[in-house]
């Protein structure tokens, strides 16, 4: 069986190589509610605004929320959208390093979506591009630069959105180098000519581009195998990965019998950008060998993940180890979430619905009754409950070496067990502080051992018209006064166990 926390282990020793048709995409959220009189179309009243990094850029996000490193090649033109997008990378400056190469003649490609809050539906999108091949000067220093960045590489993906940057030319000496050094290429392709692609590693058409490209009907299983493996024997690739939406994944690798899986049972909210997601964790498997039936597997849980979130997102390696290796049940793993931006979605519906958010944190290292009397009583006092629960490093820097007793993992899966809470969020910082004030709840619960002056968030509840609320204590039900205990049990093991040799050695 293949283990897969061996390997989400060894991601952040990873660095990708992606090279492709960067963009920024612009999300307008608001809701409709009438329609114009000027024409019939309807308006929409602006909430909100989002710009991402998008198309090939979008790979390179979900390589670093996995962890792995990215070297990025792009093209930008001079305009305020390229800027943007620098902006937006020099965030990530400790897992992508940007190659951006500047071309006047042409437009950053930028796409603007309007989507409707209330229904989760793409209204519009509005595109700026020139869908050209890049002039000669941009194609040779992404050349050069490819050349320069490959021998620091493990695996490279070449994402085509059929923009111009990724010529025939530069397809051909990235396969061509990227193969003489032994890395694995994953091309995710556009176009009806896929003999360009010809020597990539793994290459990962929809069921749509397979049937143009290998000119065959993919209507099942079996014609999608046929058509699989014609493409295979074409652009004479390792295999072949057909995504398939909700009909999950197909695998046709040379020489063996295809392998399918079904899509995972998630509600779908958006599947921009889904496609970034499967190449970006197929490279990063593939970079350690992992196989692959392996890769598409781990790949066919990101897209369920991030499918489940709106605009162009990203899976962390957090959310994939939950979707892969999941709680004891279903219920559970929905409850735990590392995307904060997850959260906010489950706070909007709740707060839609008129429900009353309630909230309390901790470390919740061993769960013990004073544990289950807080969050019940919390639960009590509102209609959905939230537990901000301290990751790893947070719990060592409060408590010390040692501590945790149980990962982050164990400590949310146990939490989420409880029926008293509809949702467990992990939190980095030593303090819930950045999480209240995001999240703005009703009530905020803590233990009496605190005193109110003590409770971090409060002046940002009670500035939103919420409360405080302080649940007596269990005397003697504490994860330290429990740790003391068994200590303290083991010590007297300890000794009565070194006497009983004494007396034995003395007879």
């Amino acid at each position: 069986m293949f283990d897969f926390a061996t390997f989400l282990a060894r991601v952040p020793e990873q660095t990708v190589l992606c090279i492709g048709d960067l963009m920024l995409d612009d999300f307008v959220y608001g809701e409709v509610s009438r329609i114009s009189p000027e024409a019939p179309v309807p308006v929409i009243a602006v909430k909100r605004e989002e710009k991402l990094i998008g198309g090939a850029g979008n790979v390179a996000c979900n390589v670093a929320g996995l962890g792995a490193r990215c070297i990025f090649l792009g093209v930008v033109g001079e305009d305020e959208a390229g800027q943007i997008l620098r902006a937006a990378f020099d965030r990530h400056a400790g897992l992508i390093e940007a190659n951006l190469v500047v071309d006047p003649g042409r437009p950053t490609v930028r796409k603007l979506r309007f989507v409707s809050e209330h229904y989760s539906s793409h209204l519009l999108r509005a595109d700026w591009e020139v869908a050209a091949p890049v002039p000669a000067e941009v194609e040779s220093a992404l050349i050069e630069r490819m050349q320069a960045a490959l021998p620091r590489a493990h695996a490279v993906v070449l994402s085509d959105y059929a923009k111009g940057t990724l010529t025939p030319r530069l397809i051909r000496m990235t396969i061509e180098s990227a193969r003489r050094l032994g890395k694995v290429v994953v091309v995710d392709p556009k176009g009806l000519d896929f003999s360009i692609y010809r020597g990539a590693t793994l290459i990962t058409p929809n069921r749509k581009e397979l049937g143009e490209a290998s000119h065959r009907p993919v209507r099942d299983l079996a014609e999608l195998d046929a058509a699989a493996a014609e493409l295979q024997r074409t652009v004479e690739s390792d295999a072949v990965l057909v995504t398939l939406s909700e009909d999950g994944m197909l695998l046709k690798i040379a020489g063996a019998e295809s392998v399918h899986v079904p899509a995972y049972p998630v509600r779908v909210r958006d599947v921009s950008g889904a496609g970034d997601t499967v190449v970006a964790v197929l490279a990063t498997l593939l970079a350690m060998n992992a196989g692959f039936e392996p890769a598409m597997r781990g790949a066919n849980a990101a897209a369920s993940v991030v499918v489940g979130k709106r605009g162009t997102a990203t899976v962390s390696a957090h959310e994939l180890r939950a979707r892969i290796l999941p709680a004891a049940a279903l219920a559970s793993e929905e409850k735990i979430v590392f995307d904060q931006a997850l959260m906010d979605e489950r706070v909007r519906e709740w707060r839609a619905q008129g429900l009353r958010i309630g909230f309390t944190n901790g470390c919740f290292d061993i769960l013990h009754p004073g544990h289950v009397k807080l969050l019940t009583e919390a639960r009590a006092a509102c209609d959905r409950l939230i537990v901000g629960l301290n990751s790893d490093g947070s719990v060592r820097r409060l408590k010390g070496e040692g501590r945790p007793i149980q990962n982050m993992h164990a400590r949310a899966d146990v939490i989420a067990a409880l029926e008293a809470v509809d949702l467990v969020v992990v939190f980095e910082e030593d303090t819930p502080i950045e999480l209240i004030t995001r999240l703005r709840p009703t009530v905020l619960v803590k233990g009496s051992d605190y005193r109110l002056d003590q409770v971090v968030g409060r002046e940002v509840v009670e500035a939103n018209g919420g409360e405080v609320m302080l649940v007596d204590v269990m005397p003697g039900h504490s994860t330290t006064s429990i740790l003391s205990r068994s200590e303290r049990a083991s010590d007297r093991d300890n000794g009565a166990r070194l006497a009983r040799q004494r007396r034995e050695g003395a007879a």
